[in-house]
């Protein structure tokens, strides 16, 4: 079986220390989501939460899929807060990430939504990405974790 290389990007030191913090003062959306995503329920993929990259810390991050995953409460309707946010995107970007972003609200009112999106990221990324095809992750339209598969039924 082929083994997909993770990138390694770059993170100020000077940052875990935050993130461990904000590990430990998740807001409500981020602690739902986690639980959907930990312990490789999401097609067998590993997550991790308030992981830092760069010279940011992003909610959640998935190394093999390149995919950072942010949950943005009010405070990112603020001008300022949405030119730094996108200023941030923009960096992360160039380091070949992808972004879904979703609200505080959006996550709380419908978290199977915000699930089914990522599934759907996540096929569509194995589509067009023939390491994941090699190494056998995930096949296209099957649960990767047979357990998960009867939980959805």
């Amino acid at each position: 079986m082929t083994k997909i290389k993770r990138r390694i990007i770059p993170y100020n030191s000077y940052l875990k220390q935050l993130a461990r913090k904000l590990r430990n003062d998740s807001t409500f959306g981020e602690i739902l989501l986690w639980q959907q995503l930990r312990n490789k329920q999401v097609f067998g993929y590993d997550f991790h939460r308030q992981k830092p990259l760069l010279n940011y810390i992003v909610d959640f991050y998935c190394s093999e899929l390149n995919l950072v995953i942010e949950i943005d409460g009010k405070s990112h309707d603020q001008e300022n807060i949405h030119i730094k946010d996108v200023k941030r995107q923009t960096e992360l970007e160039g380091h070949n990430l992808h972004f879904l972003r979703f609200t505080e609200m959006e996550i709380r009112q419908n978290i199977h939504g915000a699930v089914d999106v990522i599934e759907h990221y996540i096929l569509e990324f194995e589509k067009h990405t023939p390491a994941c095809r090699q190494a056998g992750l995930a096949p296209l339209n099957q649960e990767a974790n047979p357990a998960q598969a009867k939980k959805k039924q």
